[in-house]
């Protein structure tokens, strides 16, 4: 009956308070001393059994709290939520108020506080423990499990005025540190502590070490798989970087071919542009020695990240013509198929362009400046050309050694081109030198037709006098000879060109206007001619230059005439004093009235000169009212133009009037 009682007191998991209730029945129901012996034997085998049974409750707990951390150590995603579950289990099962881990901090030197469950202290929180310092301290150091039941009165450890500080203000009393460990190092240490005096026992030191062993795995596996993570990531970052790096190659080496491919097909620069922005992207302009576009796109020099610093005024030498060789449409100074440069871009952008060639230049590399990539190339310390590359986005520097190339190509270009033009220019300056120098030499007109150039169609020859630059001069004007079928020549400090045309005047206007925009400063031209064959060139030369000086000498420099355009200096000047021209120009609109309406404008006009520009005077000899004189004089003005009583233009038509009255 009496181990029923107990049994059924196991079964329920009764308190061991319960356990003395069957003995004090017993005793006060008068059960006799044998019977009262037997009955306190079999509670205490009952208490043992309870006991037992309590422990492997306890470890089974403590079996499943291990098996849940290792389950969450095999399926870590979260370092931080697996610590956080292992101090809170540390806490449950240990049955104490708080739990707390702190990790190793090797560049300091100690500890610091990594999780914690059941602190209420902001201090205690962010407490640190130097090595040695404190009992969690001289676990880090020892690497040995400490316990104390009152933390206070302990003098196994070294105290310290922080950490008491921050124990007692979260009230811990009795403290359990065990040491995390990899191996032998310790990295930190798992604690469990409670508010008020108690030992722990060795099981509660082995449990919270085994909890330990999993914290430390946890921290070595998150280690070990953010290694992992970050290997993965430098492999894919090293494999994007080899993927670029063969895409740039592959890239360099398909636009190498193509600006191969087209020099050796006899493409330009203008190819050479256009595969450069195929294969970039963005926009790109071409610029000779001077700084002048001559191919791509001459919008990137005026717009983009340039445009805010820039000034509004015009950049120097940006006006039409340029000194470039074939390729130069007539009148305009542009390339076929580009844009006109005429005072494109600013100054400032001008100069910025200008300082970034020079350090490409000594670089021997590509030179950003804004949106802008510049890469320039120089022989003999003298520019070449730059290449001037629009883009926005990043641009990299396999593509940069693109851009790099494509300006060497441009530059054997441009070298080729130069030297074709020289060698040529010097054929078509020998011949032009003999055309005008021995005009009998044989086969001359051979000559010049194996040159593209035929003498006996009209031809104009014009003289400049350019006023400095002369190699600059005479490489223009052999541009100008090639591009229109004529001959060009450097005689001196003049350049001699021999045009295709009928018109000497004209053709000398755009000359100098052209050259003088090349060179920046003004050319002034003579004009000779039309000529035809070889025997005429000489005589149209003497013509040209006899039309130059005079220019230079009425103070017209930079301006371009023949002799016609001259008016009487003109006749002065002009190899065949043409009188019919000259008189055309002066009174021609006079004469033909008078013949057309039977009047005598011209009559009066000589009268009115002779008597010194009297009105009345005038009206005596001619016989006539004075009204009439002035009605007259009112339609010569409108014949001749408002100004013909100017000094200039009266001389002018007195001596028409008098070679009109010689001519009959």
């Amino acid at each position: 009956m009496s181990a029923r009682v107990f049994l059924e007191l196991l079964a329920r998991e009764a308190s061991a308070v319960e356990f003395e209730g069957p003995v004090l029945s017993a005793r006060t129901g008068g059960v006799g001393a044998e019977a009262l012996a037997e009955l306190e034997e079999t509670k205490l085998a009952a208490l043992k059994v309870r006991a037992l049974l309590r422990r492997r409750a306890k470890r089974e707990a403590e079996l499943s709290a291990l098996f849940d951390t290792a389950g969450d150590l095999a399926g870590l995603r979260d370092l931080d939520a697996v610590l956080e579950a292992i101090v809170h289990r540390a806490r449950q099962l240990l049955g104490t108020d708080a739990a707390y881990m702190t990790l190793h901090d090797p560049e300091r030197g100690d500890t610091w506080m990594r999780v914690t469950d059941g602190s209420v202290s902001a201090k205690f929180r962010a407490l640190r423990l130097a090595m040695g310092a404190g009992l969690g301290g001289l676990v880090a150091q020892t690497a040995t499990p400490y316990s104390t039941a009152d933390y206070f009165a302990d003098e196994r450890f070294r105290h310290k005025t922080d950490i008491d500080d921050a124990v007692l203000e979260e009230g811990l009393v009795a403290i359990l540190g065990v040491p995390l460990k990899l191996g032998a190092r310790v990295i930190g240490v798992l604690f469990a502590a409670n508010r008020s005096v108690r030992p722990f026992t060795q099981d509660e030191v082995v449990l919270l070490g085994s909890l330990a062993a999993h914290a430390a795995v946890a921290i070595d596996n998150a280690r070990l798989l953010q290694e992992t993570r970050n290997a993965l990531e430098e492999l894919s970052e090293a494999n994007r970087q080899v993927n670029a790096h063969s895409q740039a190659v592959e890239r360099a080496a398909l636009a190498h071919d193509r600006m191969t491919g087209l020099v050796l097909r006899g493409g330009g620069v203008e190819d050479v542009a256009a595969v450069v922005t195929e294969v970039l992207g963005g926009s790109l302009t071409v610029l000779d020695d001077a700084g002048h576009p001559i191919a791509g796109d001459a919008g990137v020099l005026e717009e983009g990240a340039l445009g805010e610093a820039a000034s509004d005024q015009p950049a120097s030498g940006q006006e039409t013509g340029s000194r470039t060789g074939s390729g130069t449409n007539s009148g305009t100074g542009r390339r076929p198929g580009s844009k006109p440069a005429a005072r494109r871009g600013t100054r400032k952008a001008a100069d910025v362009i200008a300082d970034a060639a020079r350090s490409s230049r000594a670089l021997g590399r590509t030179v950003r400046q804004g949106d802008l990539l510049v890469a320039s190339v120089d022989v003999g310390a003298e520019p070449l050309c730059t290449l001037v590359l629009r883009n926005g986005g990043q641009v990299s520097d396999a593509d940069q050694r693109i851009l790099e190339r494509a300006a060497l190509v441009t530059a054997l270009l441009l070298l080729f081109r130069r030297t074709v033009a020289e060698a040529e220019g010097r054929v078509r300056g020998e011949l032009l030198d003999d055309l005008i120098s021995r005009p009998a030499l044989d086969g001359l007109a051979d000559r010049a037709r194996r040159v593209g150039v035929n003498l006996d169609h009209d031809h104009v020859v014009v003289v400049v006098r350019h006023g400095g630059g002369r190699e600059r001069a005479a490489f223009w004007a052999s541009s100008q000879a090639t591009l229109h079928h004529g001959l060009a020549a450097q005689r001196g400090d003049e350049v001699v060109l021999l045009l295709p045309g009928d018109r000497p005047g004209p053709l000398a206007k755009r000359v100098a206007a052209e050259l003088s925009a090349s060179l920046g400063h003004p050319a002034t031209a003579g004009a000779g001619g039309p000529v035809r064959g070889t025997a005429e060139v000489a005589a149209a030369h003497r013509e040209a230059q006899r039309c130059a000086d005079a220019l230079v000498a009425l103070g017209r420099a930079g301006e371009g005439a023949g002799a016609r355009e001259l008016g009487f200096v003109g006749l002065l000047v002009g190899e065949g004093r043409d009188i019919g021209a000259f008189l055309a120009s002066a009174l021609g609109p006079v004469i033909d009235y008078d013949a057309r309406r039977g009047t005598a404008l011209v009559q009066t006009l000589t009268a009115y000169f002779g008597t010194g520009g009297s009105l009345s005077r005038t009206s005596e000899a001619l016989h006539i009212h004075v009204n009439t004189v002035t009605q007259r004089l009112d339609r010569i003005g409108q014949l001749l133009g408002d100004d013909w009583q100017a000094p200039e233009r009266a001389l002018e038509i007195q001596l028409a009037l008098r070679l009109h009255r010689l001519s009959g």
